[in-house]
């Protein structure tokens, strides 16, 4: 299957080559066979300008199932070329489902350690996956956005700050706003538990944008139970911070 994603191949067997190993990696007892047959290599070639929206959709598909729990795996993406690839991806001018996609793959790929993270942060991902955040968009895109800066600021004090100077505590603040889907609460509330677990200038970046306000109201409103006890681990973190004014 991987030799169908070969140069020289048709785009429509490229594209159904990919989503068939996608769908395969979903049974995580075969990913580390697809890698050994060189098919996270092929898949990232995939991903290149010119290629179909289809075949890059695809295949950051299965490179973000090929990533779930699989540090060799998220690995070899990073060496492969797999990050600034994505990070491309994520740029103004690509569908929906290929941002989608491509945010749930680096999501997955940062999951096992602070060095795909950092990678990430420097092909320019932080301000990419911000970007993807705007009001109005897909609840699809902005679920794996969230998502994808919840697992890159975990324990990455370089992350998080990169994530303040990018406008990025606004743009997850902005989001905890009635109306916007209880799965898109929930995931952005995570992502401010990360991100105010360790950092001072986090705490205080998210009380400066009202996240303390926003979080009292997810707490408030018909949420789900997820998205509650993540919002009320971040209220937690908050507390660190001094209330009132300065002291002596």
């Amino acid at each position: 299957m991987v030799a169908l994603l070969a140069p020289g191949e048709s785009a429509v067997l490229q594209e159904r080559a990919a989503v068939a190993l996608g769908n395969l990696c979903f049974d995580v007892t075969r990913t580390d066979s697809v890698r050994e047959c060189g098919g996270v290599a092929a898949l990232v070639a995939l991903l290149a300008p010119g290629r179909s929206a289809g075949a890059q959709k695809q295949a950051a598909f299965a490179l973000g199932n090929m990533c779930v729990g699989n540090t060799q795996n998220q690995d070899s993406v990073r060496e492969c070329g797999g990050v600034p690839a994505l990070v491309a991806l994520l740029a103004p001018g690509h569908s929906t489902s290929v941002h989608k996609w491509a945010a749930a793959a680096l999501g997955n790929l940062c999951s096992g350690g602070i060095e795909n993270g950092d990678s990430v942060r420097e092909c320019g991902g932080v301000a990419a996956l911000v970007a993807l955040l705007a009001p109005g968009g897909s609840a699809a895109v902005l679920e794996a956005a969230a998502a994808a800066l919840q697992n890159l600021c975990a324990e990455n004090p370089l992350n998080q700050d990169s994530l303040r100077e990018c406008g990025g505590v606004a743009a997850l603040v902005a989001l905890l706003a009635p109306g916007n889907p209880a799965a898109v609460h929930r995931i952005v509330a995570g992502a401010l538990v990360k991100l105010t677990s360790e950092s001072g200038p986090s705490r205080e970046a998210v009380r400066a944008c009202g996240g303390d306000a926003a979080l009292e109201g997810v707490l408030a409103c018909a949420s789900s139970a997820a998205a509650h006890e993540w919002a009320t681990g971040a209220l937690r973190n908050l507390e660190h911070l001094p209330q009132g004014g300065a002291g002596e």
